[in-house]
């Protein structure tokens, strides 16, 4: 009898007799991107396809994971994202969370520096330091890492439209620290495409935006070979609404429009790819979200092996960042969100994650305490030393469910792709507003579903209990903006203002020419030119992005 014939019969007996006393919960089980969730999971495909579906770990097509020992040999990096408030406030934390078992820095920027504004120009006004650190100049990036070597600790940036003028600050601040700059170790989020899509910390237009990210990847290959030039990102696509599936699909094709980016622009495959790197959420369904990563992961390496041409292995791999999902997070009973993070925080390691930021329980609410921080750092670290599942590679490979998630999420994934394909390519299917809409959609779907109380929160609309928070609270001190405001008055007195000037003369020039603007980035920041002066500068000769109402 074949196994089809005995799921059968399993169904026509044991099944039917169970089903006539109890019902089940709910008539349609499925994830959030609408897959149908099967009673039983079965073998989904034959054995003969392991090699090209599966494979080994460290080897092609790398969906049981990049490296072959994976968790075994070293943890993923516990990768903490925090800033606040001023550069010296944000150090304290950083080396408190060094001490604390933390293995790798990331790098919040308040919403000024993300949109290239110095803290004293009247745009920044009651915004600076508020949700990340301020940084306007060299000298805020040196008290940033002050008492941090930088040759010695892997640091990420989350840094998108003016990325290529904060690395510059940080390569110059490893130079003044006396460090050997290619064997800097990290990451800039450098992802323009998905602020116009899920984000809006943009600048500038589109083509001006992809040249800086090329100059990115061709100034790195050669000068910073060790650093992750993009972190392509899905992270953001997936707080705006999206599903797993849509996450994975657009981020993908992202990706393939910052590769064509970088070959049109002369590059060559395989100088530029084995540094690409990529942001993932990890959501609360915990088996789709370990299947969506190694969905990713399959994906890509067909992407740059088969459409690519790429031919080093390191070129095919899905290296990734994960972080636990913000829009998770309630007000309500917000020690709950202990729990999910912790759930989510699995499903990223059984998933074959690199790297690993944790939420603290109270981000609802205002900004993280040193308390919740070390919880949610704790987190990773039960995880990594307690739990076991670290003690394996890919430890649910094989699981029938596992595989038929796996399988699903790349099928339909590969769908949404060739639709951007068709329309010219993810930067195009952005203009039409395809890729919004269809975030907006399943958006409104998910809100729905919670609202009618077809999906529970615990918390917000079932188990409600009445609470008086007592939980710590963080404040940015207003001071802070003053503060700024002095240490860059003090600055620009203190500089050199005739050269100040020449260099952004010429980075206007250059701005305008085809040559690489990263050696330029650098001499200005060296010679105390702030961010808000050479974005000001591009401003004025690429002038700025306007999204379309669709």
């Amino acid at each position: 009898m074949t196994l089809k014939d005995e799921f059968k019969r399993w169904q026509e007996t044991t099944l039917k007799k169970t089903l006539d006393k109890f019902a089940e919960r709910k008539a349609d089980f499925s994830t959030s991107s609408g897959i149908s969730i099967p009673r039983l999971g079965l073998p989904s495909q034959p054995e003969s396809a392991y090699p090209e579906e599966l494979g080994f770990p460290g080897e092609y097509p790398f969906t049981r994971g990049v490296q072959p020992t994976m968790y075994r040999s070293r943890f993923w990096t516990m990768r903490q994202y925090a800033g606040f408030a001023s550069a010296e406030e944000s150090n304290k934390r950083y080396r408190y969370l060094l001490e604390q078992g933390q293995t790798g820095l990331s790098v919040a920027f308040d919403l000024p520096t993300q949109i290239g504004y110095d803290a004293d120009d009247p745009i920044a006004q009651g915004e600076v330091g508020k949700v990340g650190v301020s940084i306007s100049s060299i000298e805020d990036m040196a008290r940033l890492f002050d008492q941090i070597p930088l040759e010695k600790v892997s640091t990420s940036m989350t840094i998108n439209a003016p990325a290529a003028i904060l690395l510059a600050m940080y390569i110059a601040v490893a130079k003044r620290q006396g460090a050997d700059i290619s064997r800097l170790r990290g990451t800039i989020q450098n992802d323009i495409l998905k602020e116009y899509t899920a984000r809006g910390t943009y600048i500038f237009p589109p083509a001006p935006s992809m040249r800086l990210i090329t100059d990115i990847f061709s100034y790195c290959a050669q000068e910073v070979p060790t650093w992750n030039t993009i972190s392509i990102s899905g992270y953001h696509i997936r707080e705006a609404g999206s599903t797993a599936v849509q996450e994975v699909a657009f981020t993908l094709s992202n990706g393939i429009a910052y590769v064509e980016a970088a070959l049109n622009a002369g590059l060559d495959v395989d100088d530029f790819a084995p540094q690409l790197s990529f942001f993932f959420n990890a959501h609360n369904n915990l088996l789709e979200e370990v299947a969506k990563f190694r969905a990713a992961r399959r994906l890509w390496a067909k992407i740059m092996r088969e459409r690519f041409k790429a031919q080093k292995p390191s070129s095919w791999q899905l290296r990734f960042h994960t972080q636990t999902a913000g829009s998770t997070l309630t007000a309500q009973q917000p020690e709950n969100n202990v729990v999910r993070v912790t759930l989510q925080a699995l499903s990223a390691v059984l998933g074959g994650t690199q790297s690993l930021h944790t939420n603290s329980m109270d981000e609802a609410l205002w900004l993280p305490t040193e308390k919740s921080v070390r919880v949610a750092l704790r987190t990773q670290q039960i995880i990594a030393h307690e739990s076991g599942v670290a003690d394996s590679v890919d430890p649910l490979a094989g699981s029938y469910f596992i595989e038929y998630l796996t399988d699903e999420i790349a099928k339909r994934a590969v769908e949404y792709i060739e639709k951007i394909d068709t329309m010219g390519g993810a930067l195009q299917a952005i203009e039409r507003g395809y890729v919004q809409n269809e975030i907006q959609e399943a958006a409104y779907a998910a809100q729905k579903a919670i609202e009618n109380e077809e999906q529970i929160v615990v918390g917000v609309n079932r188990f409600h209990v009445d609470e008086v928070r007592t939980l710590e609270r963080l404040s940015v001190d207003p001071a802070i903006e003053a503060a700024q405001r002095a240490k860059l008055n003090a600055l620009r007195a203190n500089r050199d203002q005739s050269f100040a000037d020449q260099l952004l003369g010429k980075l206007a020039t250059a701005a305008q020419r085809d040559e690489n603007l990263m050696p330029l980035f650098i001499e200005c920041v060296e010679n105390n030119v702030t961010l808000g002066e050479i974005c000001n500068t591009l401003r004025g000769k690429w002038g700025e992005y306007v999204a379309k109402g669709f």
